[in-house]
């Protein structure tokens, strides 16, 4: 006998599955077996139906996609009024507590809360992920918490009970899991178009990696490669791009983690420009540069600070023109802040675009540095290292010990030409690498930077360069603070939620780090953690049937408010206006004395 024939419209009929006592909206979608040929079902569970057909809808439907919802068609008799509840559009006015009596923290969260407005990540949430205000409050919620407990996020559910989070559901491991795999790229191009929209046009923004050591291992991406940690575990290298002026993140990004920064560039670039970050200068480290990346910033009419490698033949032109000098090049002027000798160039660097077309760099300036302080520095250490290799290497020759491969050797006797047996390893001779030594001597205590379509003098740029420090201290942050410091997931979908998740934070978190390092927060607290240590003490207080209320703010919380310019709320100020209404005077109101009158 023939099975049911599928529905026309493509919808899939929920009905109540009773299991153990429980009764489960459920559906049963079908696949084909390979081997047998015949149909295979299984259960989806989508809420739970009382004994009045009232669908109460769990975690899975909440977080379902729209093209999911679509798809079931819920018996009419059903009452779905509670789906409109957990929607997130929620009923303005002032709701009573329907819980039971709570007394819990609430002045970091507040604050956070009042920063995510501020930075204007909440409404972009909402308008990524349609408007749903209960899953941006989830997000939010899992985006504060490593922050503000320094735990991971199996305590969720347990902090919840002692603190007041934007979430109003208990946030339970496999909620936290079905919550980050619901979030895809899409959601995560949107976010970037909206927070690439709030920048400036030419805005500066910093380029940096991380390396984050990986506990699962199944995921794509990990890889073995330079671990700044030290750590025997593979890794993946994330990508944040920052803003000079408020240190604020505005795009991420994953590689697996032995890709090398110079070759994730044009990828980066790509991104970038699909996610309309189009009037932007970017800054990069030595770690971007290669010929090929400056000729790709060209060719996209891309503006951009880079650090040069002073090896690199454009600047060792220019450092050979100076020739022998004793104290300093003579063409080079000195900066009385910073001690440094500069010197800027124009550079014509054309490069061929597509076909016969060739496209012009467009204000291509070199810009070239020299401290002589580093210079004498570097060339002590220099002789220290040649001393100490030649020693080495002739220990080696005397005592006929194996070599390291190839690689080791180029990197331990950089300054030395070595001839040995590749057979057994063993050292026959070493010479001096007189080039190498004299292209070391010529190069200390110089240093250079490239700028593309920006109108800077040397100095101007070398400022601008050294802002992007602050990013060092922001990838501290995330691994510290917000105790992101390892991969915890096993799946590439959890993996992309919580990237997406832990950007929220460093948003929020970099807010918070900025004001309390340009404010007089940096006098009274130590650290950016300690502003929100001052703040908890705050407590929300819900009773049953009441409208909820918060404790005073008083002290230092004070400060922090009008560091950040938020408004405390009117019950909890200090000031207290009199709300007694007095009654009118009888007869004309006194006329207003003018200047004219006097």
């Amino acid at each position: 006998m023939a099975g049911r024939p599928p529905r026309s419209d493509g919808k899939i009929r929920v009905s109540i599955h009773v299991n153990n006592g429980y009764r489960y909206a459920c559906t049963q979608p079908w696949t084909i077996d390979p081997e047998s040929g015949r149909k295979k079902y299984h259960q989806v569970y989508w809420g739970q139906v009382d004994e009045n057909l009232r669908f109460i809808p769990s975690v899975r439907y909440i977080y379902a996609s729209d093209e999911e919802k679509a798809m079931l068609d819920f018996p009419p008799e059903w009452d779905l009024g509670e789906i409109h509840k957990f929607s997130g559009s929620r009923d303005k006015g002032r709701p009573a507590f329907d819980g039971t009596d709570v007394n819990r923290f609430y002045g970091d969260i507040w604050l956070l809360e009042q920063v995510a407005r501020e930075t204007g990540i909440r409404k972009d949430l909402e308008e990524v992920f349609g408007g749903n205000r209960e899953l941006v409050d989830d997000i939010l919620t899992l985006a504060m918490f490593p922050y503000v407990t320094g735990f991971t996020y199996n305590r969720v559910a347990r902090w919840q009970k002692i603190a007041k989070s934007p979430s109003r559901r208990e946030l339970a491991p496999a909620t936290i899991t079905l919550l980050t795999k619901s979030i895809t790229e899409a959601h995560r191009m949107n976010l970037l178009k909206l927070r690439a929209a709030r920048l400036h046009k030419d805005e500066l923004c910093a380029v940096d990696s991380t390396s984050r050591s990986a506990y699962g291992k199944s995921l794509t991406d990990i890889r073995w490669g330079k671990n700044k940690e030290r750590l025997p575990l593979k890794q993946t290298v994330e990508v944040v791009v920052y803003t000079l002026d408020s240190h604020m993140p505005v795009y991420y990004r994953t590689f697996p983690g032995n890709m090398q920064d110079s070759r994730s560039l044009q990828t980066i670039l790509n991104d970038l420009q699909h996610a309309g970050f189009s009037d932007i200068a970017l800054v990069t480290d030595r770690g971007y540069e290669k010929i090929r990346n400056l000729e790709t910033y060209i060719l996209k009419n891309q503006a951009m600070i880079m650090c040069t490698k002073v090896q690199q033949s454009l600047v060792m032109e220019k450092i050979l023109q100076y020739g022998d000098f004793s104290t300093r090049p003579d063409d080079m002027a000195i900066d009385q802040e910073s001690k440094l000798y500069h010197q800027q160039f124009a550079i014509d660097y054309p490069v061929e675009s597509t076909g016969t077309s060739v496209r012009q760099s467009q204000r291509l300036r070199l810009n070239l540095y020299f401290d002589s302080v580093r210079r004498s520095e570097e060339l002590v250490q220099l002789d220290i290292d040649i001393t100490a290799q030649q020693e080495k290497l002739q220990l080696l020759l005397r005592e006929q010990e194996p070599l390291e491969d190839d690689l080791s050797l180029k990197r331990h006797f950089r300054y030395f030409t070595l001839q040995y047996d590749p057979g057994k390893r063993l050292l026959k001779s070493f010479e001096l690498d007189h080039n190498k030594v004299e292209k070391a001597r010529r190069t200390s205590g110089f240093f250079s930077i490239m700028t593309h379509k920006l109108d800077m003098d040397a100095m101007e740029t070398y400022r601008t360069y050294t802002l992007r420090d602050e990013q060092e201290k922001a990838f501290q942050q995330m691994k510290g603070q917000m105790v992101s410091d390892r991969q915890r997931t096993w799946s590439e979908e959890g993996k992309t939620g919580r990237l997406f998740i832990l950007f929220v934070s460093m948003i929020l978190g970099s807010m918070v780090r900025h004001t309390w390092r340009t404010t007089e927060l940096h006098e009274l607290f130590s650290s950016s953690l300690d502003v929100l240590d001052e703040m908890r003490s705050i407590r929300c207080i819900e009773h049953t049937g009441r409208a909820k209320f918060i404790t005073p703010f008083v002290g230092k919380q004070l400060d922090i408010c009008d560091a950040f310019g938020f408004k405390v709320p009117q019950s909890c100020s200090p000031d207290y206006v009199s709300r007694k209404k007095h009654p009118k005077k009888r007869g004309r109101p006194r006329k207003r004395v003018t200047e004219t009158d006097l």
